[in-house]
């Protein structure tokens, strides 16, 4: 064992210490040094670690934990709106009006023509209603935020009628017969989970009824011996009780997704012209944006969620309402919304362009990892909900032996590398790697 009357005092090692002083203060390095020291005692190595080696152990473990676990990683999944990795990239445009409103006083909620007080949903609701053809529009946190405001608004202790096949389960298993519950109305199931029809939503109309709402299961689909009354048609049913129509879209898209290649999926502006009185939908899976839950529709509804006392304790902050707007901004030029817009830019990929990185990365990620690499076809697939059914031709590399172990040892880089293993190898899907550069600058560091 070694003899421990040879280890500096933590004196010596501080004023030895400059560089991690400067970086980590005083307190956090005598700290550090300290329980280094007490560790090195209690296992008595032999030989001791000299000044440089205890400094660079300490130097070591301070930027540890000086490390955000809420860090920048690559997603290499093949999942592009990855809820674990935080769904929809922003745009340029967003990241810059984000830093602008964090540097700066905003005018949030001050009239600057009048020089009152403002409303901080008017900077989204000119745009929303123009973008989706609505009256009116307001926004909260996230789209399970829209649903549960919107259910608490108009059937407070009545009844929400809603087909037994579109009672969803979301994302960290919240339901939407829990929503509905904690919205506090009572959910009144109608058909089957395969067939319903508009008979079952009209015997189910009485006079707790508070709302007729259609779900869009954008996380899941039945097929088969299936039925479902359409959103025109359900409008009409409720229209003609006097009673609102909800449709909740979920994921939401603001443009038809044909245009990109992909299976359309229903817009808002689609679902308002089809008559309903409310539609719902998020702000960071398909648009594109950050993390919101947009509420659109008829102007006198809007109005008592705005004055529903939730909306205080739901609403945007600043930051995300500036990220939001220059987002929707965006949709005014479709021509060039691909180009400018991340999440569609890595949605419209060619699988072509894909395989020729992946072609050009194989032997170079080989190198640094020494490992086999391979170049294999593979199917990225949306994410977070949106066209479960849909598989996007993509490619990658395959890396073999030891799947698992290379998977930890990517995900313990500076820069985690997240991919996915199937089939015994860890499949890399390039279909949301920037450059060739952002993988080789991970894996060399």
């Amino acid at each position: 064992m070694g003899d421990l009357r040879g280890l500096p005092s933590v004196d010596r090692l501080l004023a030895a210490g400059g560089p991690i002083l400067d970086r980590h203060g005083r307190a956090a390095v005598t700290d550090a040094l300290r329980a280094e020291l007490a560790a090195i005692r209690a296992t008595r190595p032999d030989p001791l670690p000299d000044m440089a080696g205890i400094l660079a152990r300490v130097s070591a473990a301070l930027e540890d934990r000086a490390r955000s676990a809420l860090r920048p990683v690559l997603n290499l999944t093949g999942t592009v709106l990855h809820t674990n990795l935080g769904r929809a990239l922003l745009a340029d445009d967003a990241v810059d009006a984000a830093i602008a409103a964090m540097r700066a006083p905003a005018a949030l909620e001050f009239d600057l023509d009048g020089g009152g007080r403002g409303q901080r949903d008017d900077h989204l609701r000119g745009l929303l209603c123009e973008l989706t053809g609505a009256e009116d529009a307001t926004i909260v946190n996230n789209n399970a935020a829209a649903v549960l405001i919107v259910l608490n608004t108009l059937a407070l202790g009545r009844e929400a009628v809603v087909s037994r096949g579109e009672l969803i389960e979301i994302g960290g298993a919240f339901r939407m017969p829990a929503i509905m519950e904690q919205a506090g109305c009572r959910l009144r199931e109608v058909g089957t989970t395969n067939r319903t029809h508009a008979k079952d939503y009209r015997a189910a109309i009485g006079p707790e009824t508070g709302l007729l709402m259609k779900v869009h299961t954008s996380n899941y689909r039945i097929e088969g011996f299936t039925k479902e009354v359409l959103a025109p048609e359900l409008a009409e049913i409720a229209h003609q009780a006097g009673l609102p129509l909800v449709n909740d879209l979920g994921s939401g898209t603001l443009v038809d997704l044909r245009r990109w290649g992909l299976s359309p999926e229903p817009t808002v502006a689609e679902a308002v012209a089809e008559g309903a009185d409310v539609v719902t939908f998020s702000g960071d899976k398909l648009l594109g944006g950050p993390q919101a839950g947009f509420i659109v529709g008829r102007r006198e509804i809007i109005a008592k969620i705005n004055a529903n006392p939730l909306k205080r304790a739901l609403r945007m902050d600043k930051i995300r309402i500036a990220a939001t707007e220059a987002t929707l901004r965006l949709y005014r030029d479709p021509d060039r919304l691909a180009e400018r817009l991340p999440t569609l830019r890595m949605l419209a990929r060619p699988q072509a362009e894909i395989r020729a990185q992946a072609e050009r990365l194989a032997p170079r990620v080989a190198t640094l990892l020494n490992c086999q690499v391979a170049v294999r076809d593979c199917a990225s697939q949306i994410g977070s909900g949106a066209l479960p059914t849909e598989n996007i031709a993509s490619a990658g590399l395959a890396l073999t032996p030891g799947a698992e172990a290379l998977s930890a040892r990517l995900r313990g880089l500076a820069t985690p590398v997240i991919g996915r293993i199937h089939d015994g190898a860890l499949i890399l899907d390039l279909r949301c790697l920037p450059d060739d550069a952002a993988l080789l600058d991970a894996l060399g560091a």
